[in-house]
């Protein structure tokens, strides 16, 4: 094979005022050029294909594409300037490779790494860190660099992880450094050191986030003038000190609420815990640096320890026995056992306590109130809430006008300044504003809103950036099964639709529609329901919305309704509260860590009560402590007090169980789970109640006559009708006692329990998020805080046990995007436990959801992933998910067939322990994290090729590494 030559050195023209510098592996610093990676790059497309290569368009395109994005990464880890080493640059020339479907050039171009490698290695041609580094300071000036320091911190990170080398580290962190490299560019070293071996070894994320550690403690500590410096060891008696300075900095510059100054801070400080600092990932511990802590001037000044302490405060304010409770809090918040929704960690303990997650509104059908929906929507994203619109009341296209006797143009023009809103209003200044508008299917403007994310078309009808969700009746879905008509109406003539469900809604539409009949109704027209079916499908699949939501189980198994009617769900389709024009449902959400919670191999029933108990109060907390900023929130909040206690590492608690997703054991699993998290729960509130009275419309409510969520079933199965549901409803706990202690001493919430998607606060607590499948094995997450690699810790622990964890396996995996199906020598069993979401079929999904909304009193985040899209498929997946008695879905994940299907000539190539490069290999699917954009030109699908299979793979629905890029943290 003709040599191909990685990217050694570099030396470029940057024009910023800080560039970019690259260590070579001599020791040497250059400045980084990227025309020689462009010409490493086409020498190994040479190498493998030969010398046409290199008039390759296609190659010339990639290479210019590749280098861009190489670039642009180093640019965004490294803004102000800095140095990166030869080796890291490699890395990503291989990632680029991969991404970009080439894997065959990309395994060559390992497979010589690996090879010089070895040869420097056996010529004893290893650099030598320069006898007499210098460190430069802030302040200019340069000390000895203090090998003795390094080795302290790098021993210190490793202290307690299997399979992880101290030596390693520093021996390779001394190549990369320089005289008169800067303090941080010391820890970056080190790190960047430790999380190149993260693909090989999982606990090298744990030694990465230690080794951030150094960095976050120097930045703080100078900050608060406790010490320059500190390592893991002198935080046992530093962070007293630091946690009461902070408190001092934070109530003058006016970020930290004054109360907090009043509790007993010596008793508090005391219970901080610094040796929890070890339990963060990398992701987990750069997730909060960038987005949680809370700074001044860009310098973070609080840590890891002390914000969980910060938080428990805030939500201890009205306790009365104020240290004891903050110190429980803190003790559940710190051990990762539950995690409070990202507002609540934002903003708890500050002087503008927003804590709250979601909000839902509904718009009424006048201009002074749709403008005074959009204002509030305005004035809640500010403060961090998503938003969830009910726009049904609205009247529809061509609807008359009583005070100009002209005609409506409809929700259309409307929902164009609701999407420009949330992008003006971008959550103080954090992200994106985000927002979703609900509409029932039988509105006369459901074909035109099912088409808003569309590409094409009127771009003055369209809206690109909020999200939409079909509230859709049962009565609908019936006329799908049934093959039968269905009528869209304005609700200005059918304003009654809006506020009916169940057997009155069937009743009183089927009036309507014969009202159509006998030419007393004119505004309407009359579809075939599969047809209208069909499209929601079709677009959900090209676009990713609406989502498709279900209103009558939401409002039939709402203990609420005696107080008024579900219209929607929120951004995030997991709440379901009463709105109207003078009140804004509001919930408070927080998520217990399942996998915390299995001990020797079972769920620890005792531990998982004691958690849920103490989440439920700290939700109930947040009601009396959270900033409204509009008073329809306040008034609803207050009069209802919902929370929404959920779940998060269902997947990891799988694994911990040696369970696979696709199976019957998880199936129960996920069953007898939320049994244990809603009884205790729902008890928890209600001795909440006997503590501190019920909630005021308590009343009348479900609650009050003794049911249940599992007993609501019934009520949804005698309105829809038996043939159209089927629901397992057993159960393995006292639930008779339950309800009578409810009924005697009632509940102190309306909801208690909601599963929200938790993809950011799940990063924080290093498990899968909500209630997901694995996404891949080994893959490479891009977000705001950087790319990390993120590898399955409990298949290599498997791989490991049976001897099969080995560098081919590693690049199998990258080969076939973190999956472990095509990879022969797995075996059986592990590729079961192991299957991936998009491997996973979505009937267990819906399953396994099933048996969890039986006890939920809201509804949960569900994403449905989908590999070999059809329109059958589609169908049948969503049919079973109104047949199984779910309320809501969220994101459709879909993959084309043949995005997913790759092969050689020699599949075993792929698996054996050999240095050969494998044989041809087709051009692959992008990278999870990036989205194939559509072909020039290309127009969009019809329904009917759509819904008979002939659709491709040019989706635009969201693909699976966009999972969290949601653009609102809210839920999560």
């Amino acid at each position: 094979m003709e040599t191909i030559a990685p990217p050694d050195q570099t030396s470029v023209s940057v024009t910023a005022p800080q560039a970019l510098r690259v260590i070579k592996r001599t020791g040497d610093v250059v400045s980084f050029d990227a025309d020689k990676i462009a010409v490493a790059m086409r020498k190994a497309f040479i190498a493998v294909e030969g010398d046409d290569a290199s008039a390759s368009s296609r190659v010339r395109e990639l290479v210019q594409h590749a280098v861009a994005g190489i670039e642009q990464a180093f640019r965004r880890r490294l803004p102000d300037g800095g140095t990166v080493h030869i080796e890291d640059i490699q890395d990503q020339v291989e990632l680029a490779l991969m991404r970009a479907g080439e894997q065959k050039v990309a395994r060559a171009y390992v497979l010589y790494r690996e090879e010089h490698a070895r040869a420097r290695a056996a010529a004893g041609d290893i650099a030598k860190p320069h006898p007499s580094l210098n460190v430069t300071l802030a302040d200019g000036s340069t000390r000895p660099l203090d090998l003795g320091r390094i080795e302290t911190l790098v021993v210190d990170a490793c202290e307690g992880l299997a399979n992880v080398a101290p030596t390693r580290i520093v021996e390779e962190t001394l190549k990369n450094l320089y005289d008169g490299v800067t303090v941080d560019g010391v820890s970056q070293a080190l790190m960047m050191t430790a999380r190149t071996l993260v693909e090989k070894e999982p606990n090298y994320t744990y030694v990465t986030a230690r080794l951030l550690q150094d960095n976050l403690r120097r930045e703080a500590l100078a900050f608060l003038g406790i010490a320059e410096e500190a390592t893991f060891g002198d935080m046992a008696a530093l962070y007293k000190p630091a946690f009461l300075a902070y408190l001092e900095h934070g109530i003058e510059f006016e970020q930290l609420d004054p109360r907090l100054a009043e509790f007993d801070l010596e008793r508090l400080a005391e219970a901080l815990d610094h040796t929890r600092d070890n339990a963060f990932t990398y992701l987990g511990l750069q997730t909060l640096y960038d987005r949680y802590f809370i700074h001044r001037d860009e310098v973070r000044y609080e840590l890891p320890q002390v914000m969980f302490m910060r938080v428990a405060m805030g939500l201890a304010l009205n306790e009365d026995d104020r240290e004891t409770r903050a110190i429980e809090f803190y003790e559940l918040l710190s051990s990762f056992d539950y995690m409070a929704s990202t507002p609540t960690l934002f903003n708890s303990g500050t002087v503008r306590s927003q804590l709250s997650s979601c909000y839902l509104t509904t718009v009424p059908d006048d201009l002074d109130g749709i403008y005074s929906a959009i204002r509030d929507n305005a004035l809640l994203s500010k403060w961090a809430g998503g938003l969830g619109n009910d726009w049904t009341p609205i009247r529809a296209l061509g609807s008359w006008i009583k005070g100009t006797n002209g005609k409506s143009q409809g929700v259309v023009p409307f929902l164009k300044v609701v999407n420009d809103t949330a992008v003006a209003v971008n959550q103080g200044g954090k992200r994106k504003g985000a927002v979703c508008a609900y509409l029932e299917t039988w509105h006369l403007d459901i074909e035109e809103f099912i088409e808003l994310r569309k590409n094409t078309g009127d771009d003055r009808r369209r809206t690109h950036d909020m999200n939409t969700a079909n509230w859709v009746p049962d009565l609908f879905m019936k006329r799908v099964f049934d093959d039968a008509e269905w009528t869209l109406f304005s609700p200005s003539t059918c304003p009654d639709l809006h506020d009916l469900y169940g057997a009155a809604f069937e009743k009183r539409y089927q009036e309507y529609e014969e009202m159509t009949r006998t030419g007393q109704l004119k505004l309407f027209k009359r579809v075939r329901a599969k047809d209208l079916w069909r499209k929601m499908l079709s677009m959900l699949f090209e676009t990713g919305h609406p989502w498709i939501t279900f209103k009558d189980p939401c409002n039939l198994r709402s203990p609420q309704q005696h107080a008024g009617v579900v219209h929607s769900s929120n951004l995030c389709t997991e709440i379901t509260l009463n709105t109207s024009p003078d009140e804004i449902a509001v919930c408070n959400l927080g998520s217990v860590n399942l996998a915390q919670h299995i001990v020797d191999g079972e769920l620890d029933g005792d531990k998982l009560k004691k958690t849920v108990r103490t989440a439920v109060r700290l939700l109930d907390n947040v009601i009396d402590i959270n900033y409204y900023a509009v008073p329809q929130a306040e008034r609803s909040n207050f009069r209802h007090r919902p929370v929404g206690l959920g779940i998060m590492g269902f997947q990891d608690a799988l694994y911990a169980q040696d369970i696979a997703y696709a199976s019957e054991r998880a199936v129960e699993f996920a069953d007898r789970s939320m049994e244990l998290v809603g009884y205790h729960a729902i008890e928890a509130s209600s001795d909440l109640a006997a503590e501190r009275g019920r909630y005021a419309s308590f009343e009348g409510s479900l609650w009050s006559q003794g049911v249940l969520p599992i007993d609501s079933i019934e009520k949804l199965k005698a309105e829809r009708g038996e043939q159209y549901i089927e629901v397992d409803t057993s159960a393995t706990q006292d639930w008779e006692r339950l309800r009578e202690k409810v009924v005697a001493q009632g509940m102190r919430n309306s909801n208690v329990m909601a599963i929200a998607p938790t993809a950011t606060i799940s990063n924080i607590c290093g498990v899968s998020q909500s209630i997901e499948p694995t996404y891949q094995n080994l893959y490479v997450k891009s977000n705001l805080s950087g790319e990390f690699t993120v590898v399955n810790a409990y298949l290599v622990d498997d791989l490991k046990a049976r001897g099969l964890w080995d560098e081919v396996m590693i690049n199998d995996l990258k080969y076939y995007d973190g999956s472990v199906q095509p990879i022969e020598r797995v075996p059986e069993d592990l590729k079961a436990k192991y299957a991936t979401a998009f491997e996973v079929e979505p009937k267990w999904l819906v399953e396994a959801a099933a048996r969890r909304q039986k006890w939920i009193d809201q509804a949960q985040s569900l994403n449905l992933y989908i590999k070999g899209v059809s329109g059958k498929k589609l169908d049948v997946t969503y049919r079973m998910a109104w047949f199984r008695g779910l309320k809501t879905t969220y994101y459709l994940r879909a993959l084309g067939a043949t995005a997913v299907e790759k092969s050689t000539v020699d599949r075993g190539n792929l698996n054996a322990v050999s240095n050969a490069a494998p044989g041809p290999v087709p051009a692959a699917s992008p990278a999870p994290e990036q989205r194939a954009p559509s072909a020039p030109g290309r127009e969009p699908r019809g329904v009917e090729d759509f819904l008979t299979g002939k659709a491709g793979t040019g989706s635009r629905a969201p693909r699976a590494g966009e999972i969290d890029d949601l653009g609102c943290e809210a839920c999560q």
